[in-house]
């Protein structure tokens, strides 16, 4: 049972100031959130999993990122940037989610009725050397179909996460502003090369963590990340949650999936 894996000292809920800076920032920071059992069993399964290439993967040579290898035949075309399809790839990366610090702090920011949208994120992301790529500024709502863009991303630290190693960036408060459709590229990336894009971006955060620490981030954050210039795999499983009043759109690919329904906090 996870409830019985909760740590002691940890605390079951955001403290107030917690949830008063998501509001303002964007995003929340939680360390040590998952207990050390929980992360060695991701790891490990993750480990054995890009090992064996256990599809559905995503190539780097797919994202077409800058510093992606031109093609799945290219020198690191087979490089896995994701393998998609977290959830049914070993229990512990559904069982989690109901962890009751987790599952309350879930419930905090968007109320009782929360949903995992299995369409969206629901991956490992294995940021290997040499061949990894650089993703651009955006917001997860970009290709995302809900009745209203309140959800929010789950990205919890497998291994450490550094500058040097490719952990992401956000722009505090970027989720509370309007951007014009001008301000973005074709492919919804927000354009670095804007004057007014870049003075926006140089007050961005660099979020540094360890295994088991969680970032929370509210669904128009802006958020980038760079390529791993080390010489060791970086690791996050990424999810997203949605209140029970926010809704895909029928006809869309926020709606292809099923989701799973967490239940009430006790």
């Amino acid at each position: 049972m996870l409830d019985l894996l909760v740590p002691p000292s940890a605390s079951p809920q955001f403290s107030d100031d917690q949830i008063a800076s998501f509001r303002e920032s964007g995003y929340v920071v939680v360390r040590g959130l998952i207990p050390p059992e929980i992360i060695d069993e991701m790891r490990s399964l993750t480990l054995r999993q890009l090992a064996d290439e256990q599809g559905p993967v995503e190539y780097e040579a797919q994202t077409r990122y800058p510093g992606a290898p031109d093609s799945l035949d290219a020198e690191g075309g087979r490089t896995i940037r994701r393998l998609l399809q977290a959830h049914s790839r070993g229990y512990v990366f559904t069982a989690w989610m109901t962890f009751p610090p987790v599952l309350k702090r879930l419930q905090q920011l968007l109320g009782p009725e929360v949903a995992c949208p299995l369409a969206h994120h629901n991956c490992i992301m294995a940021k290997q050397p040499r061949f990894s790529s650089e993703t651009g500024w955006h917001q997860d709502i970009r290709y995302w179909s809900f009745n209203r863009p309140e959800l929010v991303s789950v990205w919890i630290a497998l291994g450490q996460e550094r500058v040097d190693n490719g952990c992401l960036q956000v722009v505090p408060g970027s989720h509370r502003q309007k951007y014009d459709r001008s301000r973005f590229d074709d492919a919804l990336f927000f354009r670095p090369d804007l004057p007014q894009n870049q003075e926006l971006l140089a007050t961005r955060q660099f979020v540094e963590l360890e295994a088991g620490d969680v970032l929370f981030f509210h669904c128009l954050t802006l958020h980038a990340a760079t390529r791993n210039y080390t010489d060791e795999t970086k690791y996050a499983a990424v999810f997203t949650f949605r209140a029970g009043d926010v809704h895909p759109l029928p006809g869309t690919r926020s709606s292809a999936s099923p989701e799973i329904l967490l239940p009430r906090a006790l």
